[in-house]
């Protein structure tokens, strides 16, 4: 049995420790090669490709006319879901809403910058959004919630969800319970890279989209990446990673707790335990096998590989101060501070998306319940991106208003800019030629 990965930080070269920090999804090129064909397929032969790659790739049972899920498989949803899991859909749902109703813009805001002046912003939510909701490794409804509830919230008119079918063709029963409860009707049964050509190029039965976000598999990822001339492919989410960092005042079985949470997504995930404490490191490598003893046996292997290779394991740094500075390199889609003395550390941390503090606040309260939003860039996307939003689903217009009051201070500076820019048109717009035409 190959042994946890464990990492002393000062002992790395410059090499191994970039080594550390590197995601499964940074090389693409396998991937970019691979999924070209997928998407010319899909855009030349519509749902001819789709039903084709739904039996060859999903190895599920779909023709052109169950490509699109019925309103009666919505409702045989509600009957297959337990009665539990769908209150804590609804609870899950009503938190998200919530948090993501304080993000909403105001429809339009004006200040006046200079007497007689105005300059504003007006938002408008995107006509049509695709949202992914992988399968492969598992159902979640989850991430339906996350992507639906925001773009609900944000008013896009034409939101469908696309996820990858069964072997018996048909959608995870608990999806199309988040996506009614949400407030979305539209679900295409496609997957992998056609679903993200489907949504790109739009066929006989998908409407084109807009805008494509959710996480996905880097079949997904590279897509998106080749398609991004033709549909905003959003924030980058790839595979789930995480850091779980832990100072002296916690238990290392608490630590290894929470490490389990992403390592058993999948064999491609990241997961790392970050501390200076060596009890914490020594608690969390003892804890390791009774807690795989809890665990299914797909998940183990899942976070067992994760945690055993080179995207996962322990790194023991020699002060806390280290540890952060790890953190801000490694940029973590999921980062917990797992301390009773969280807050002593935030101030610390720059670059993550998601930031869970103290010990009562672990990824699982976060992805299905909290409200904030669990859809987040991956890949050191943090340096730049934040979480799926609200601001994701809507367009902004830049609004200006001059009256005639404010236009005389505005020209005097807008035309001499111009004349040194070059611009005799610019500078002609705004000299006296203007006043001679509004005078007739």
């Amino acid at each position: 049995m190959s042994q946890v990965n464990v990492q002393r930080l000062n002992s790395l070269t410059a090499e191994e420790r970039a080594g550390l920090v590197k995601r499964s999804e940074s090389d693409l090129s396998f991937f970019l090669e691979k999924v070209q064909p997928i998407l010319d397929a899909v855009r030349t032969e519509g749902d001819e490709a789709l039903v084709r790659f739904g039996r060859e790739l999903d190895k599920a049972a779909v023709t052109k006319d169950t490509l699109k899920v019925s309103e009666a498989e919505f409702d045989e949803a509600f009957g297959l879901v337990d009665d539990k899991v769908i209150e804590a859909i609804r609870f899950g749902i009503s938190n998200i809403r919530s948090f993501h109703e304080e993000q909403a813009p105001e429809p339009m805001w004006l200040k006046e910058v200079r007497p007689g002046a105005f300059a504003g912003d007006r938002f408008l939510p995107i006509n049509s959004v695709a949202l992914y909701v992988p399968r492969g490794k598992g159902s979640f409804p989850s991430v339906t919630m996350m992507t639906a509830v925001p773009g609900v919230v944000a008013g896009v008119p034409n939101l469908a969800i696309f996820t990858p079918p069964g072997p018996d063709g048909k959608v995870d029963a608990a999806t199309l319970v988040a996506a009614r409860i949400a407030g979305v009707e539209t679900v295409y049964k496609a997957g992998g890279a056609q679903a993200v050509a489907a949504a790109a190029y739009g066929t006989e039965t998908v409407r084109k989209a807009h805008k494509i976000v959710g996480p996905g598999s880097p079949w997904v990822v590279a897509a998106k990446r080749l398609l991004a001339g033709v549909i905003d492919p959003g924030l980058p989410a790839g595979p789930s990673e995480c850091v779980i960092l832990a100072d002296d005042t916690v238990s290392g079985g608490l630590a290894a707790l929470d490490l389990l949470i992403e390592a058993e997504h999948g064999p491609d995930s990241s997961a790392w335990l970050v501390t200076s404490s060596e009890r914490v490191v020594a608690e969390a490598l003892e804890a390791l096998p009774e807690l795989w003893g809890q665990m299914t046996e797909q998940r183990v292997e899942f976070s067992r590989t994760v945690l055993t290779g080179t995207s996962g394991g322990i790194v023991l740094a020699e002060t806390m101060e280290d540890a952060c500075a790890f953190v801000n390199e490694y940029a973590p889609e999921h980062l917990e501070i797992l301390s009773t003395k969280p807050f002593e550390y935030l101030g610390d941390i720059t670059e993550a998306s998601e930031i869970l503090m103290g010990t009562h606040t672990p990824v699982s309260i976060a992805n299905f319940a909290l409200g904030p939003n669990a859809v987040l860039p991956t890949s050191r996307g943090a340096n730049t991106y934040g979480p799926l939003s609200v601001s994701d689903f809507v367009r902004r217009s830049s609004i200006g208003y001059v009256t005639e009051k404010g236009f005389s201070q505005m020209a005097s500076a807008a035309k001499t800019l111009a004349e040194y820019e070059g611009f005799s048109s610019h500078a002609n717009a705004v000299s006296d030629m203007r006043q001679r035409f509004l005078k007739g």
